[in-house]
């Protein structure tokens, strides 16, 4: 299988945020950013190469399977790809992950490996790209690291696409003290499908994505001391799909005592109806089992898989690795169009989030002010208008939208939590690139990932914007990461070098960190940025800036059905999506 240079991976990474967008915003992007990131890979030696010349070995660690040696890079000794689970294919392919074949000589993990199975744009095609092998992690620290927190990433891409380079983590490293642990897991319908025929005593789930990401935090808790992290001190943290993974982390008995405290950047909290899923993945897979003659059409194959039977147990477990694959198309942010995170009782309580948290650790959880830009102002609807219309259309779409999908991320998610939640909870919001900061980022303003490049240097995202040379974000950066250095720590963001206090979010006391900054420096300010979802439809049905026809379309075609729209569906009447 194909390597990935680091550029290249990054660029992967808005494709993925992008999934199910539609066909003219992954198009968009591309030309904004992907390009621009190929371009500079073709013309700058690659990671690997890098390391080639190098050449310098990491320390060979000991874990329970058997030693590891990876590489150093700038300054950091990295272990790529080293195993926590067999890998999941044959009789294993939905099943629970079960531990790795341990290994007598010392195993070189100092290449990056393949992502896991998933769609992916090569050669200007979308295809089945990666590997089932895939359920392995990489580690980042330091020769002298000794008794570090550790932060464990969970990458984004709607459960389907994505990989644990999302964000590297060298300067999650130095920046922040810390040990660094990034994810790979099964993805797809590898890594979620609920189907009858699927379920025994034994794995009654289809939440295997989940079942695989314990097992990495099990191996973070048995392991993690040798590469000088403390196993009792660990954050699990995620990104978009990744964010909502650690949410859901927090109601599930299967991830009871794994890690002490969580970040959700851009993850509220998202369960799917187990017969409702069944039905939609029976529909998904439906057209492979009338090419293989299982049934004459579409819906009378999409019976049969609803079948508890033998035949169709082993009818999907003869489907090729790729076929499965070619079907996981993107979803948009909507849960009907690949369900996952099933409340199945076993994995996820059947009530969902309104279950008792059994994780309750210290929560901080992270949006942008334009979270929406990404999934609604390049849908291909804006082509069929013109001007200022189109315009007005596109500020109206990124306004509501972003304003949902703000509080879906941090507040709302607070507010039911709060009802219940002993520890405490802190809420960030960015608006650095937004339509009301000093720094402008042109079209997708606050957008969903703004604050990756807090995080790392290498990113996805430098065809969007020059974060390496604005002083005001390296500034806000630097801030946000001695709060992120406390949180770690401690549970709390305050301490050393926090200038504001950030105060965790109440339901008397709306607490949330504003961060943005000017050309120079950052601005942070605690405030409460609260509106409900009968806010944001009020301002929705006063707003004169499209016409009415613009309006109910934007409502009933491109906002509707998203993980935020619930209340905006049942208000205007859309027909559901499931």
């Amino acid at each position: 299988m194909k390597k990935f240079g680091a550029s290249m991976v990054s660029a992967v990474v808005i494709a993925a945020m992008l999934t199910g967008c539609g066909g003219s915003a992954v198009d968009h992007v591309e030309k904004a950013s992907l390009e621009s990131t190929a371009e500079s890979e073709a013309s700058q030696p690659s990671e690997e190469a890098s390391t080639e010349a190098v050449d310098e070995k990491a320390t060979v660690r000991k874990t329970e399977f058997g030693d590891v040696q990876g590489v150093v890079q700038d300054e950091v000794e990295v272990y790529y790809g080293i195993p926590y689970g067999k890998e999941p294919v044959g009789e294993l392919r939905w099943k629970a992950p079960q531990d790795p074949e341990s290994w007598q000589d010392t195993k070189d993990v100092s290449q990056k490996e393949d992502m896991a199975m998933q769609l992916a744009t090569v050669d200007g095609e979308s295809k089945p790209t990666g590997t089932t092998d895939c359920l392995n992690l990489d580690v980042y620290t330091t020769s002298d690291a000794e008794n570090k927190p550790v932060i464990v990433y969970v990458h984004g891409g709607n459960n389907q696409t994505g990989n644990a380079q999302e964000i590297p983590g060298f300067d999650i490293v130095k920046d922040d003290d810390a040990v660094y642990v990034s994810v790979n897991y099964r993805l797809g319908f590898q890594g979620f499908n609920c189907l009858p025929a699927l379920m025994d005593e034994e794995n009654n789930t289809g939440n295997f994505a989940m079942l695989d990401l314990a097992k990495s935090l099990k191996w973070v808790r048995d392991n993690i001391s040798n590469f000088g992290g403390d196993p009792k001190n660990v954050t699990v943290s995620g990104f978009s799909a990744g964010g909502r993974d650690v949410m859901a982390m927090l109601i599930s008995p299967k991830f009871e005592g794994l890690f002490d405290k969580a970040i959700a950047y851009s993850g509220g909290m998202t369960v799917s109806n187990v017969e409702d899923s069944q039905k939609k993945i029976a529909e998904k897979i439906a057209p492979l089992a009338v090419e293989d003659g299982k049934a004459d059409d579409e819906k009378a194959a999409a019976e049969w898989l609803l079948q508890d039977t033998d035949e169709v147990k082993d009818y999907l477990y003869s489907i090729s690795e790729d076929r499965l694959t070619s079907i996981s198309v993107g979803a948009g942010i909507r849960m009907s169009g690949f369900p996952h995170l099933y409340a199945d009782d076993v994995v996820i309580p059947s009530d969902g989030f309104d279950a008792k948290v059994v994780n309750d650790v210290p929560l901080l959880m992270l949006t942008g002010s334009s979270e929406f830009t990404f999934f609604g102002c390049t849908d291909p609807y804006f082509d069929t208008l013109k001007d200022d219309e189109k315009k007005n259309a596109i500020a109206f779409t990124d306004k509501y939208g972003s304003d949902f999908y703000r509080i879906f991320n941090t507040q709302l998610s607070a507010e039911k939590l709060d009802k219940y939640y002993a520890s405490d909870m802190y809420i960030a919001q960015i608006n650095y690139g937004g339509s009301d900061s000093a720094s402008k980022i042109d079209l997708f303003g606050a957008f969903h990932g703004i604050f990756v490049p807090m995080l790392s240097r290498t990113h996805g995202y430098s065809g969007l914007y020059d974060f390496e040379s604005a002083a005001g974000y390296q500034d806000m950066a630097g801030k946000f990461n001695a709060y992120l250095k406390n949180f770690i720590n401690t549970g709390n963001p305050n301490g050393e070098n926090a200038e504001t206090e950030w105060k965790p979010w109440t339901d008397e006391e709306k607490n949330t960190m504003v961060f943005d900054a000017d050309d120079k420096n950052a601005t942070l300010e605690l405030r409460d940025v609260y509106k409900t979802n009968a806010d944001i439809i009020s301002d929705i049905e006063s707003d004169s800036t499209v016409s009415d026809e613009v309006k109910t379309y934007i409502i009933k075609n491109i906002m509707n059905g998203r993980w935020f729209s619930a209340d905006l569906d049942e208000h205007f009447g859309t027909a559901s999506l499931w």
